[in-house]
Formats: C-alpha cells, structure tokens, sequence
C-alpha cells in the first residue's frame, strides 16, 4: 500500500470528500499524527486512507477552512493538475 504525505493545496475533490466524512465535525488533536519528514521537519498530519493508499494530510488553518467550506454537490474550482482552488474571500 503506498503511502503518501499531500498539502492542502494538492488536494483532490475526492480525498476531501473522504476527508469530510472522516472528520465531519473537523479533527481533533488526538486525530493528528506528528512525525519528522526526511528534512528532519516536524510534520503534523491526519491520515485518511483509500483501497490503495494511506493519505497523510498536512494540518493547517487553510486545510481547516477548506473542509468546513466543502460541499461535494458544489462545483469545485480546480486547477490544471486536478487540485482544488481555495480561495477565502468567497
């Protein structure tokens, strides 16, 4: 199974989804897994997993406002690579 750290901002509609139904109320700090990346940097993450891949999800403000203002009906901006759009002035 791979194994896979993403930022916020290479998210897809379809790990958002799976990362709102996961933590519909949003995540907790027992919910965040902290470890050192290979630049010895402290990373905090949450973990959201597929058939094939466990996700590792960097924490931040912009994750936090991106799944409270996610609704998989909404047409969704994306990007040329297939990533979600944030804006916070909407």
């Amino acid at each position: 199974m791979r194994r896979l750290i993403v930022d916020y901002k290479k998210l897809t509609p379809e790990l958002l989804d799976l990362l709102t139904q996961k933590f519909p109320d949003g995540y907790g700090d027992n919910d965040i897994i902290i470890f050192d990346n290979h630049k010895n940097e402290t990373i905090e993450a949450v973990e959201v997993k597929t058939e094939d891949a466990i996700y590792l999800v960097k924490v931040s403000s912009k994750l936090h406002y991106t799944m409270t203002n996610f609704d998989s009906n909404d047409d969704l901006l994306l990007d040329d690579a297939g990533h979600i759009v944030i804006n916070e002035e909407e």
